[in-house]
């Protein structure tokens, strides 16, 4: 059925993907019907707070995750790096004036 309830063709239903289904763990096993709507809901609220929960910022990075257990790995990834890349006063160099 199209939006305004009436059926829609065949060829159409298949052009837009909509017998794909795509499930989303994040937003508590949500399925969306079609490509174009699982891209969308990366965008709605009920994504990215489902993301805040486990203490995840949403970002860039994690489009096209729907998983929490991948999410939460790459979080682990991304905090690793921020941290070599940190910069560290302990390793500071300096001349003196003399």
């Amino acid at each position: 059925m199209g939006w305004d309830g009436k059926p829609i063709p065949f060829w159409l239903y298949k052009l837009h993907g909509l017998g794909e289904e795509f499930k989303c763990e994040i937003c508590g096993d949500y399925s969306y019907w079609g490509h174009r709507a699982f891209e969308r809901h990366f965008q709605e609220s009920c994504h990215q707070c489902g993301m805040h929960q486990p203490g995840i910022p949403y970002t860039k990075n994690f489009s096209e995750i729907r998983s929490i257990k991948e999410a939460l790995a790459l979080w682990n990834i991304l905090q690793q790096r921020i941290a070599q890349n940190s910069w560290c006063k302990d390793f500071e160099e300096f001349e003196d004036r003399w």
